[in-house]
């Protein structure tokens, strides 16, 4: 019998363009953190502070019936910018979104490093600005959770509670300050945790790695500063910067009496670093149509 080989035909179709042609990355992404074990119990305990604050809001306009528990004026229970600054830019709800980007973020890339995965993401019509925005949305997703979800309750809530807009009417510009605040500090948290996830296959040390650059920061800073007495060695800590822009944002008093400018350039200028670096690390064929 004779046998007939069919060679190669080239095939007419199309492809087609999805309109977020990067959100299956992005739901895999976010699928995958809430399976951790532990991400499961860390994740609910970071939303308590928010808690904790929509219940101090509450409280700022029901004193008379929370008497038996405040006998003297509770200036921490003015509602007002700093009330939102202390919640967003203090150190501790910063460790908290670091915390939340190690499980959510280091093995973003890192894994796919690992298991040589880049190549069957880019084998198909997907370019190289839709795998960073899966990525990224993965973070941008978590992180939002904590800072412009919660920010703008705060402020739904207070007009709720306080039954009038005059709240609103004394801070219009505070909804646009929660926004950029909560947009600058996801998008450093974003390049910070796809850069170091980038430099190695192995996710624990990645993770390491997060936590480690960002705490020797805030030890360098303490080390220079105790021996120099220059309050410009800020510079080094990222939680320093970041709540110098914060406070900025706020329009409150800044931490360290310097510029708030060249915080935001610090953190500006890793983010730089970041993208250049990753459009270095992540190489793939991409489909030309």
């Amino acid at each position: 019998m004779t046998i007939k080989e069919k060679g190669y035909a080239h095939w007419d179709g199309e492809f087609l363009d999805k309109k977020f042609p990067w959100w299956p990355i992005t739901r895999y992404g976010i699928k995958l953190t809430f399976r951790k074990k532990f991400f499961k119990l860390v994740f609910p305990m970071s939303l308590l502070p928010a808690v904790v604050f929509l219940a101090g809001i509450y409280v700022s306009e029901r004193l008379e019936d929370f008497k038996f528990m405040f006998r003297d004026s509770v200036p921490f229970l003015q509602i007002d910018p700093a009330y939102f600054k202390t919640y967003l830019a203090e150190s501790f709800m910063i460790f908290i979104m670091l915390i939340t980007v190690i499980f959510c973020g280091a093995g973003l890339i890192s894994d796919d490093l690992k298991h040589n995965a880049l190549q069957l993401y880019f084998s198909r019509p997907l370019k190289k600005r839709d795998y960073f925005l899966g990525k990224t949305a993965v973070i941008v997703f978590f992180l939002f959770i904590l800072t412009l979800v919660p920010g703008l309750i705060f402020i739904i809530m207070k007009l709720i509670f306080s039954g009038s807009f005059k709240f609103f009417l004394s801070y219009p510009w505070l909804p646009l300050s929660v926004i950029a605040y909560s947009v600058l500090v996801t998008a450093f948290f974003s390049f910070y945790t796809l850069f170091i996830s980038s430099l190695s296959k192995n996710r624990r040390y990645v993770a390491i790695l997060i936590f480690g650059i960002y705490v020797s920061s805030d030890i360098f800073r303490a080390i220079f500063y105790e021996n120099f007495h220059n309050h410009y060695f800020s510079l080094l800590s990222i939680s320093s910067n970041i709540q110098q822009v914060g406070a900025a944002i706020f329009n409150q008093k800044t931490p360290h009496p310097i510029h708030w400018i060249l915080s935001l350039l610090v953190l500006t200028a890793i983010c730089v670093l970041a993208w250049f670096v990753l459009k270095k690390k992540v190489r793939g064929v991409e489909i030309v149509k």
